[in-house]
C-alpha cells in the first residue's frame, strides 16, 4: 500500500458531500447544468458585496507597498482590531485585538484551537448531526470524538451532555446556526451548557472549552438572533469564516477568537499563534485580511437565500416531507421518506436531485438539501421532487 493504512481507512468513509459534488459534475456533462438540481455543497450563490470588489479594485491599481510580505503571524493588528470590535459589541466584554488570531477559514480555526488545547486522549463532544469534517479535525491532534445526541428538534440537551462530560472530556463543539439543520441555539441553552461545564470542570480540575464554529451566524431568518456565545459560556473560543457571510469560500479566511474571561488567557493566545505557524498556516492570507477588515459585520444580502428556503420548505412540506424548519444557515434537513437514508438519496438521483444522506453527519434516517444554489435550480427542481414523492408513494 503506497498510503497510510489510516488515511486509507479514512478514504472508505470520506465525505458524502464531495461525492455527490462530483457526481453533480459528471451528470451535468451528460444532461446539461439545467436538468441536473445539485443541493449537495454548501457553495454560496450569492456575490460577495460590492464594497469587496471596490476594495479589491483599489489594491490592484494602488497597491500598498509591502502587503504581500509577511506579518505577525497573529494576522495584521488593525484586521484583528476590527474582528474584535464587532465581538467586543455583541458580547459587552473587553475583546481586544490580542484575543484574536486571523486563520485560513474556520477549518484552519478548529484545528488550530483543537492543535491547541488537546494532549493524546482527550475527548471532545459532538452533537448530531455535525459537520463530519470534526471527526478528522479531532483525530489529527490526537483526540477522540464522543457523540452526545440531540433531540427530535436538533437542539443540545444539557443533561446528556452533562452525562456524558468526564475527567478526558477537553472540548465541546457547537455549531450555531447548525449545518445541517439550520437551527440556532437559545441563550437558554447556552447558559445551561456553561453552567454544567463550570460544575464539571471544579469537580475535574481542568479547563473544559466550548469552541463555538459559527460560519453562519450572519446568515439567519425570521427576526432570530445568534446569542454571543461569549456572553453565555466562560471557556469559549468563537471559530469562523467569512466563506458564507461574504461569500468568499475559496479565499479562506476568518479567524479564531478567545473569551477575555478565559483563565491565562495571554497563555492561550501564544499557544494559538504557534500553532498556527507550525500547523503550516504560518498567517491567513494577507490580501483578503486588508479587504475583510472593513467589511467586519457587514453580511451579504440574504434575502435570496429566505425566498430559497421558504418556496422548498413549502414545496416539500406539500408533498409530505417532514422537517424542522430552519432559523439559519441554507440548508433543509428533512427526515427520509426511506429507513435507509442513503438509498433515498440514490432513489432522488435517478431524478437528477443530488442530496447528501444525514448518515454523513452522524444521523441517520434524514438528508441535508442545500439552497445556496441560484433560485433557478430551485424552480427547476420543484417537479423532479413531486416526481420523486409520487415514485415513493408520499402523495
Amino acid at each position: 500500500m503506497n498510503i497510510s493504512q489510516k488515511i486509507a481507512a479514512s478514504l472508505e468513509g470520506a465525505s458524502f458531500i464531495r461525492k455527490m459534488f462530483e457526481e453533480g459534475e459528471r451528470l451535468r456533462a451528460v444532461y446539461g447544468a439545467d436538468r441536473v438540481y445539485d443541493f449537495s455543497l454548501g457553495n454560496p450563490s450569492e456575490e460577495p458585496p460590492a464594497a469587496f470588489q471596490a476594495g479589491l479594485k483599489k489594491l490592484a491599481l494602488d497597491p500598498v507597498p509591502g502587503m504581500h510580505r509577511y506579518m505577525p503571524n497573529a494576522g495584521y493588528e488593525e484586521t484583528r482590531a476590527a474582528v474584535a470590535r464587532v465581538l467586543a459589541r455583541e458580547s459587552a466584554l473587553p475583546v481586544g485585538p490580542e484575543h484574536v488570531v486571523m486563520t485560513c477559514g474556520a477549518g484552519g480555526a478548529l484545528n488550530v484551537a483543537l492543535k491547541a488545547i488537546l494532549d493524546p486522549g482527550q475527548e471532545v463532544i459532538v452533537l448530531p448531526p455535525y459537520f463530519m469534517e470534526y471527526r478528522f479535525y479531532v483525530d489529527n491532534h490526537g483526540g477522540v470524538v464522543r457523540e452526545v445526541p440531540t433531540g427530535d428538534d436538533f437542539m443540545p440537551d444539557p443533561g446528556a451532555i452533562a452525562e456524558a462530560v468526564n475527567e478526558k472530556t477537553r472540548a465541546i463543539i457547537l455549531n450555531s446556526p447548525n449545518n445541517p439543520t439550520g437551527v440556532v441555539y437559545p441563550a437558554a441553552v447556552l447558559d445551561a451548557i456553561g453552567e454544567l461545564l463550570a460544575d464539571r470542570e471544579s469537580r475535574f480540575g481542568q479547563t473544559i472549552y466550548v469552541i463555538s464554529d459559527e460560519p453562519y451566524a450572519a446568515l439567519v431568518y425570521d427576526g432570530v438572533t445568534v446569542p454571543p456565545v461569549l456572553a453565555h459560556i466562560k471557556n469559549a473560543l468563537v471559530a469562523t469564516s467569512h466563506s458564507k457571510d461574504l461569500a468568499l469560500p475559496g479565499e479562506r479566511i476568518g479567524y479564531l477568537a478567545a473569551s477575555p474571561r478565559i483563565e491565562e488567557v495571554e497563555r492561550l493566545m501564544q499557544a494559538l499563534v504557534f500553532c498556527n505557524r507550525t500547523l503550516g498556516y504560518v498567517n491567513a492570507p494577507a490580501l483578503m485580511q486588508r479587504l475583510v477588515a472593513p467589511l467586519e459585520g457587514q453580511p451579504v444580502d440574504i434575502s435570496g437565500y429566505r425566498e430559497k428556503r421558504d418556496i422548498l420548505y413549502a414545496h416539500l412540506s406539500e408533498l409530505g416531507f417532514a422537517m424542522v424548519k430552519p432559523q439559519g444557515a441554507f440548508y433543509l434537513f428533512p427526515r427520509s421518506p426511506l429507513p435507509d437514508d442513503v438509498a433515498f438519496v440514490a432513489r432522488a438521483q435517478k431524478h437528477n436531485i443530488l442530496l447528501v444522506p444525514g448518515r454523513g453527519f452522524g444521523r441517520p434516517g434524514y438528508f441535508r438539501l442545500s439552497y445556496s444554489v441560484p433560485k433557478e435550480t430551485v424552480l427547476n427542481s420543484l417537479p423532479a421532487f413531486a416526481a420523486l414523492a409520487t415514485e415513493l408513494g408520499m402523495r
